[in-house]
């Protein structure tokens, strides 16, 4: 039998981002403060959105807006990056995305945080936009996985197809 394992992964679900997107839209074509302002969600593109305003601070109350939507989905902050409110013509423009996937970078280091904690039998392999651990007894990766969910490598971590 195959020793046990699991993947780490960096995804959100993309249903949930859209229908935060829709709140957050709804939200911002009703509230009295964004009247006037022609204030704007929407998609521009597979994971990047853009917000416009007439005024600066709208665009930045707009992007707390979808935070705030995002949060009561149980998303992570840290899988949403927004830029800073870019004047484009008369309106102000902020482009944010929604990171997917464990960069190159990122997976060398969360592995290397594995090595370094010296756990017995567990490796940790990049694959892709992910990463497998295997070990040879799952109290092993049990800890492994804990160990993960104490520190923060500045993106948001799931742990799947754990057998």
């Amino acid at each position: 039998m195959a020793d046990p394992s699991f993947d780490v992964v960096s995804k959100v679900d993309r249903q949930e981002v859209d229908n935060a997107l829709n709140q957050a839209a709804k939200e911002l074509s009703q509230r009295f403060d964004f009247r006037g302002t022609n204030t704007s969600i929407a998609w521009a593109g597979e994971e990047a959105l853009t917000i416009e305003s007439e005024t600066e601070e709208r665009a930045l109350a707009a992007v707390e807006v979808f935070k705030e939507k995002l949060v009561k989905r149980s998303i992570s902050m840290k899988a949403f990056e927004a830029g800073e409110p870019a004047i484009s013509g008369k309106v102000y423009k902020v482009n944010g995305k929604i990171l997917q996937g464990i960069e190159q970078d990122k997976a060398k280091e969360i592995s290397k945080a594995i090595r370094d904690e010296k756990f017995k039998g567990v490796q940790a392999q990049v694959q892709g936009d992910q990463l497998r651990v295997t070990g040879k007894k799952k109290d092993d990766l049990q800890a492994v996985i804990a160990l993960l969910k104490s520190k923060d490598f500045g993106i948001a971590l799931q742990f799947t197809n754990y057998r």
